[in-house]
């Protein structure tokens, strides 16, 4: 009777894993018989954020477990865990290119950034600021007040060197360091415990020339802490033609956020009070979906996640995967 009750309670607890990367759960008999056997139960869960809208571009937010189907490298997987909380508080990164390739934007970026803050912000997020260049500066850190971001948004133009540095203090020869600048800030300020959605907004021109850390280490970072990243492009043209390093940049904003289930938008050709009004809605309107993958081996190798809705006419978005670690 009771080795069945802790085996329900296992099961109970696996099912109800949240967002618990890896649960490991062992039960050891009570009293001293040796007959009675050891039971360890080891499970990998799989958690996914997703956003579902119609095709008009509308938020869904009525679905159930029901409704979903999702596949591991095309193979069907059994739903373990399935939630969507609107009032869930948000851990936010926001990501400030100030390189020199961004220097007629840096008035601009902070009148967007407060413009998104007082668009979504709420009183139980936590918020922080990196600016960088060839360095990674930590700019705000926490503070959910509006006014006092954008004021230390304003102190980091006129004395950057008042603020700390994130990640590894090395000397760049270039100037942008993209990739460090969000692998840094999910390693060292969105990878904490406790139920939160977490998410990035990413002010650039994604014109990348000088991290440690590579595209595929970024995204990998980024969907290991199931963040989204929102891609706000700032591109600056020669003669109002494109080269080589705009359509890069452009690239790796488009990857950074379609990877990892965000979105990607041309901030000087789109309506950025819109933009930021969907995301705001998007971040309180998120399913959580997790699983066991049915082949659970951590070689290293990377696993397609499709998500599918019975319902017709929807678009899904989520991150587009993990690595088996």
């Amino acid at each position: 009777m009771r080795r069945a009750f802790y085996l329900k309670r296992i099961q109970s607890l696996i099912r109800h894993a949240g967002f618990c990367s890896l649960l490991v759960l062992a039960v050891v008999p009570f009293g001293d018989s040796q007959e009675q056997p050891f039971f360890k139960a080891e499970a990998k869960l799989v958690n996914i954020t997703a956003s579902v809208r119609s095709t008009a571009g509308q938020i869904i937010g009525d679905l159930t477990q029901d409704d979903f189907e999702i596949l591991d490298d095309g193979v069907p997987q059994t739903i373990r865990f399935f939630a969507r909380e609107a009032e869930l508080p948000l851990s936010l990164g926001l990501i400030i290119d100030v390189s020199a390739s961004q220097d007629k934007f840096i008035k601009q970026h902070d009148r967007d950034v407060a413009k998104f803050l007082e668009t979504a912000l709420r009183p139980k997020d936590d918020v922080f600021a990196v600016c960088f260049g060839n360095h990674l500066r930590l700019v705000s850190d926490g503070d959910p007040s509006v006014s006092s971001i954008i004021e230390h948004l304003k102190v980091f133009d006129k004395d950057m060197k008042r603020f700390p540095e994130i990640g590894p203090h090395e000397e760049r020869d270039l100037g942008t360091a993209l990739y460090d600048a969000v692998y840094y800030s999910v390693k060292e300020k969105l990878v904490k415990p406790g139920q939160r959605r977490r998410a990035i907004l990413l002010f650039s021109d994604g014109e990348e020339n000088s991290s440690a850390n590579d595209l595929l280490d970024t995204i990998e970072a980024a969907q290991n802490a199931d963040t989204l990243i929102y891609s706000i492009r700032y591109t600056q043209m020669e003669h109002g033609r494109l080269n080589a390093r705009n359509r890069y940049g452009i690239s790796v904003m488009h990857h950074l956020a379609t990877q990892t289930g965000g979105g990607d938008f041309d901030a000087l050709h789109t309506n950025l009070a819109v933009v930021f009004d969907q995301i705001g809605a998007e971040l309180r309107s998120l399913y959580e979906i997790g699983y066991v993958p049915s082949n659970s081996h951590p070689d290293g190798t990377f696993h397609k996640v499709t998500i599918r809705c019975k319902r017709p006419d929807v678009v899904i978005r989520s991150r587009s995967g993990y690595y088996a670690r």
